[in-house]
């Protein structure tokens, strides 16, 4: 578990270019204000809201500079019952916020202790985490009958984790979905505020970012698997959106490779 502030040390890009992870994510905003990209959408985000993500979904987390909260990452391969879709919840009873922000401190004790057995302590945890989930989604009203536009976003969204370092371009990917790139691009606008050219962007710009943060591998390499047909294409790719080479950017940042 990491603050939000440990999750952008390296960079406020970390959270807020949109990307995907390996690990199902919960994020518990305790103060301030912010946007997330989830599920095909934009959505507001204020305090005593939590937002789940599963593995591979595109997410993006903006925060105001005063925001507090905590994010938890649970590793692939554990046995936690958690839902399958991503999920929005403003919590507004007193109780039910103090119970989740309990679990995280508990989660956060065993996670800094050196007493034994702490790492099956915090699985217990995880667990009444996944079950605090649970309750307060069946608590939740069921959403109104969703746009033909949501569902063209989030199908978007997918189609950004698996394909995005394929070297397509927007309108590859509009032919992908069966839409034309106007469509899409109006469609991606109404629901994210964002171009879908903007968010293929800053898919391929957060993998730029991770790939020469977190590892020593050539930029020729990094070019090739971001989809580039060169490396010097890359460069000018890389100097256009963060205005730094590539071997300025990676001198830049230092991040954690298991950061996600």
């Amino acid at each position: 578990m990491r603050s939000l502030a440990q999750m952008t040390q390296a960079g406020r890009w970390q959270l807020e270019l949109p990307h995907d992870r390996s690990e199902r994510t919960l994020v518990w905003i305790t103060r301030g204000q912010g946007t997330a990209l989830l599920d095909g959408a934009k959505v507001g985000l204020g305090a005593h809201n939590a937002l789940f993500v599963p593995s591979r979904n595109l997410m993006a987390v903006s925060t105001g500079r005063q925001a507090l909260g905590h994010v938890l990452l649970i590793p692939p391969g554990t046995s936690l019952t958690l839902p399958e879709t991503p999920l929005l919840l403003r919590v507004r009873d007193g109780a039910v916020q103090a119970e989740l922000t309990a679990l995280f401190e508990a989660i956060s004790r065993e996670q800094t202790s050196q007493r034994s057995l702490s790492q099956s302590a915090m699985q217990a945890f995880c667990d009444l985490v996944g079950i605090w989930l649970r309750r307060n989604i069946d608590a939740t009203p069921s959403p109104r009958r969703e746009p033909a536009s949501r569902r063209l976003t989030r199908a978007y969204f997918t189609q950004l984790t698996k394909t995005f370092g394929n070297g397509g371009t927007m309108a590859d990917h509009a032919a992908a979905l069966g839409v034309t790139p106007t469509h899409l691009t109006r469609v991606c606008k109404l629901e994210t505020g964002e171009t879908a050219a903007s968010l293929l962007t800053g898919r391929i710009l957060h993998a730029t970012h991770q790939l020469l943060g977190a590892t020593e591998v050539p930029l020729q390499d990094i070019a090739r698997h971001l989809g580039f047909g060169s490396a010097a294409y890359f460069t000018r790719f890389v100097q256009q959106h963060t205005g730094q080479s590539p071997s300025a950017l990676r001198r830049t940042i230092q991040i954690d490779p298991a950061s996600g």
